[in-house]
């Protein structure tokens, strides 16, 4: 990942926080650095330690057809209130509506930076539409 790609995401990510602390009354912080700090201790989080829990609470998350993964990003959030000061959830239902609202405004920004082959772009880009091809095509009756 290019230092561009990282910076776009976090970002993202400290958009989608500063959105969920507006939408979702249990969730505040003190300062922008405040929110900056929270914002990259998440996405290193999720990038390090989320795929972790995932694959040891796949029977779980199997068995309550994905619904688990919502607990998995709530517990993170309250991780991330414990270690930073200035940064606090109230409890787990504001980290549970948080973290479907963070997940929410991520996707809704992401799709404006990356682009259908992974690759970020500061607007959205798609090459295969350039690159549609016209279908030819015969009609078939019944009388031929």
């Amino acid at each position: 990942m290019s230092m561009k790609e990282f910076l776009i995401r976090w970002l993202i990510t400290t958009l989608a926080v500063m959105g969920a602390s507006h939408l979702i009354p249990g969730i505040s912080y003190s300062s922008t650095e405040t929110l900056v700090g929270a914002a990259l201790l998440l996405g290193i989080i999720n990038a390090l330690v989320r795929p972790v829990l995932l694959l040891l609470s796949l029977p779980f998350i199997i068995v309550t057809m994905g619904f688990f993964i919502l607990v998995i990003n709530a517990l993170l959030l309250l991780f991330v209130s414990a270690v930073i000061p200035g940064f606090h959830v109230d409890g787990f239902w504001s980290a549970l509506f948080a973290g479907i609202i963070i997940g929410l405004i991520s996707w809704i920004l992401s799709s404006f930076f990356l682009a259908s082959d992974g690759r970020v772009y500061t607007v959205t880009h798609h090459q295969q539409m350039n690159q549609m091809k016209q279908a030819e095509g015969r009609v078939v009756s019944e009388d031929s």
